[in-house]
């Protein structure tokens, strides 16, 4: 069964950490219809005074960040020791957990383009031990489809398999189309899926979608997407609802707005990192 259309956001022009200047598509106001995916910023600039203020150093607790590139490059430091840089086709892989402090830093290139998205963690996981990982070119399979390319940042495509992470499976696929091409990607009927035009517009599920728009769809097992008189690249994300409580402040989202004041009582009092960082 195809799917359809359920939901479309367009994003809007913002600014956020220390004077980035983003795309805001997903925040506290679509956590119901995009589940578990909180919040998807996207970056977009050939002018690095838009974005290499960056993100200096700060607190996330009870989510995942998910940070993508298509172009430019991105250097991430943290309160566990971790340092390094994704590069064109990498991906950032964050566990906040518990409690982690980093900064993400954006340098200055011909194009800055990609995406961040933040991913709720189940309940039962809020708490979890912080971790870190990058998702290298080498790690990531590249598949050719008809009319194009399947880039498999996490999770499985038909046989093929990647970087999971430990709380939710996620598929992540960084598709790209070439003009007037279209393709049907398998979708397991199960879960949530949504899209993210990252690059041009393009007709999905038979509706046209403007780049810049997150796409929420139905369930199926299959949906269709086609680029018009432009390459497209489009961001595939599958994961199951969790259909929890969301209190949510700032960069910490927790369940109840009793585990918010904790966490920001910890931050002030010095007790929010529980772990220590790599010796």
């Amino acid at each position: 069964m195809e799917r359809k259309v359920k939901g479309k956001v367009t994003g809007f022009k913002t600014q956020d950490g220390a004077g980035v200047n983003l795309v805001r598509v997903l925040g506290n106001t679509t956590v119901k219809q995009y589940d578990p995916f909180l919040m998807l910023d996207s970056f977009d600039s050939k002018d690095p005074n838009d974005y290499t203020a960056g993100f200096p150093m700060h607190p996330h607790r009870g989510i995942e960040t998910i940070t993508f590139l298509s172009s430019g490059e991105i250097v991430h430091r943290d309160s566990l020791g971790n340092e390094g840089t994704i590069r064109p086709g990498e991906v950032q892989w964050m566990t906040a957990g518990s409690g982690i402090l980093h900064e993400e830093m954006p340098q200055a290139a011909e194009r800055m383009l990609g995406v961040q998205i933040w991913l709720n963690l189940p309940q039962k996981d809020k708490m979890t031990t912080p971790e870190y990982h990058e998702i290298g070119r080498d790690l990531i399979e590249e598949i050719e489809i008809e009319g194009g390319l399947l880039r498999l940042i996490s999770g499985s495509y038909k046989e093929f398999s990647a970087f999971q992470g430990k709380y939710l499976p996620v598929d992540f696929y960084d598709i790209h189309l070439k003009a007037g091409k279209s393709f049907t990607i398998p979708t397991k009927e199960d879960e949530e899926v949504y899209l993210f035009l990252l690059e041009n517009d393009a007709i999905v599920a038979g509706e046209h979608i403007p780049v810049k728009t997150a796409v929420a769809t139905e369930p199926g097992t299959s949906i269709d997407i086609e680029a018009l008189d432009k390459n497209i690249e489009i961001l595939f994300l599958s994961a199951p609802k969790l259909d929890e409580p969301v209190a949510w402040g700032g960069p910490i989202v927790m369940n109840t707005k009793a585990e918010l004041e904790r966490a920001f009582a910890e931050l002030q009092s010095g007790m929010f990192i529980k772990d220590k960082p790599k010796e």
